[in-house]
């Protein structure tokens, strides 16, 4: 198949560091090639791919402080409606800025829901049954009634590149996109009450550049708090595979979290409050707890040790595997592309 995918274009594929949209989608690319298929990446200049890229942008946007920032999305939808009958489908990754464009694009387009649904982004896209929308999770699914989801397909990883580790380190670990939504605050709450070493990494956006300076670094001692600032790839698998566990206590109902997966491919457990799609990630007593408070997170550290990190390990294996993921977003090309032949 000839297949277009259409990257955000605020992080390069992959991310340096944050952005979990954007290395599934370096994994979804990659993959793709590798079975044969024409693959082209539209993204910015800085990414790397095994697909064709089309830059749109010398280097990714949070990089390149524009002063116009979405006018660059603009050039990337010129560029993609002058090349369209070059592909037999369009894979969508950006999802409310693709719309409104979709009216002017011929192939047919799957675009993969990768963040929460607002009341904003659920009248917005219930304007669109042209396109075939992608859940990440039930929990999603469940909370988009009138969207066009044709399928709920979960994350998976390239399992190759999360060394199982059964011997860990005496530390708990957070690690994401710092902000008061992330659960970072409650994090070190847990930490704290529970007497233990917390690694703090993640990246700090502008916008809440007050917030990690007033409200979370006054409680950074560097010694059972530490903050390590954010973490590349390598660096990012060697805090996770040598936590003893990992705390998400988001304050957000999540649509999947990466992150979580990541974690439990190394053999590391998840503590995690149960919202969003945690449940389907999480097996409570498992692979990791499930709680609803502060306090039964702490309960819940004393209990890490009971999870067998093998277990952890086997549950990412048989069921958020990057092949996985690649099979079904492949036989639903397939699928849409016939019900398209069988109308012509």
């Amino acid at each position: 198949m000839r297949i277009a995918q259409l990257a955000p274009l605020w992080i390069p594929v992959p991310p340096y560091t944050y952005g979990g949209t954007e290395l599934v989608i370096s994994w979804l690319c990659d993959e793709l090639v590798r079975r044969g298929h024409e693959v082209t990446l539209f993204a910015t200049g800085d990414s790397k791919t095994k697909a064709k890229l089309v830059s749109i942008w010398p280097t990714s946007l949070w990089r390149a402080n524009l002063k116009s920032p979405h006018a660059v999305f603009s050039l990337m939808y010129l560029k993609l409606i002058e090349m369209q009958d070059q592909f037999d489908i369009i894979h969508d990754h950006c999802e409310f800025y693709t719309c409104p464009y979709s009216k002017f694009l011929k192939p047919p387009i799957v675009t993969t829901l990768h963040h929460p649904l607002t009341e904003e982004t659920i009248t917005l896209y219930k304007k669109f049954p042209n396109i075939n929308f992608v859940a990440i999770s039930n929990h999603q699914r469940k909370h988009g009634p009138g969207i066009n989801i044709v399928k709920r397909i979960y994350h998976g990883l390239p399992l190759e590149k999360y060394p199982f580790n059964d011997r860990p380190k005496d530390y708990l670990l957070w690690l994401s996109r710092i902000g008061p939504d992330k659960g970072i605050a409650e994090a070190i709450d847990i930490a704290k009450l529970s007497g233990e070493k917390l690694i703090i990494s993640g990246n700090i956006l502008p916008q809440y550049a007050d917030y990690f300076e007033f409200r979370i670094k006054p409680l950074i001692d560097g010694k059972k708090i530490q903050f390590v600032g954010a973490s590349d790839f390598p660096k990012k698998i060697e805090l996770f595979r040598n936590a003893k566990a990992f705390l998400f206590p988001v304050k957000r109902p999540e649509p999947f979290g990466l992150v979580v997966i990541e974690a439990m491919a190394c053999g590391t457990p998840v503590i995690a409050f149960r919202q969003g799609s945690m449940p389907e990630l999480i097996q409570d007593g498992k692979t990791g707890f499930l709680v609803s408070s502060v306090e039964e997170a702490c309960q819940a550290v004393k209990k890490i040790e009971k999870i067998k990190r093998i277990d952890c390990r086997k549950w990412i294996e048989e069921n958020f595997n990057l092949r996985r993921m690649v099979n079904r977003y492949e036989k639903l090309y397939k699928k849409i592309l016939r019900k398209k032949n069988e109308k012509t």
